[in-house]
C-alpha cells in the first residue's frame, strides 16, 4: 500500500462581488489580560486577632506589621482585603483559609471578589 503526501490545501484569492481580487487585511488579535480577584476576610466576633495575624502571615506571605494592619482593618471595618489573585490563586487562598480556620475550630470566613 502506498502512501500519498498531504497536498497543502489551495488557496484561492478572495473576490468581491463584481469578481476582482480582493486583498484581505490582517488583523491582529487582542487579548485581554485576566479578571483579578480580591480575597477578602471577614470579621466575627469569635475568631482571634492572633489566628488571623497568623493566617495573613502563612497564606499570603506578609510580615507581621503588615498582616497586624489588615488584621485591624478586618476588625474595625467588618473586612479587609487580603491580596488580589487570578482567578483560580484567590480561589485556592479562600479555600486554605476556611480549611485553617476549621480546623482551628474558628467560623473565620473568607471569599473572593472581582476586582472593578
Amino acid at each position: 500500500m502506498a502512501t500519498q503526501s498531504p497536498k497543502p490545501p489551495s488557496i484561492a484569492p478572495a473576490r468581491d462581488s463584481n469578481g476582482d481580487s480582493v486583498v484581505l487585511e490582517r488583523q491582529t488579535l487582542k487579548t485581554k489580560p485576566p479578571q483579578m480577584y480580591k480575597v477578602v476576610m471577614l470579621n466575627d466576633d469569635f475568631t482571634p486577632m492572633e489566628f488571623v495575624v497568623r493566617v495573613l502571615q502563612e497564606f499570603f506571605s506578609k510580615d507581621r506589621e503588615a498582616a497586624t494592619q489588615i488584621m485591624l482593618k478586618i476588625h474595625l471595618d467588618g473586612k479587609g482585603v487580603c491580596g488580589v489573585y487570578s482567578k483560580d490563586v484567590a480561589a485556592t487562598k479562600v479555600d486554605q483559609v476556611q480549611d485553617a480556620a476549621h480546623q482551628a475550630g474558628h467560623p473565620l470566613q473568607c471569599l473572593a471578589e472581582p476586582v472593578e
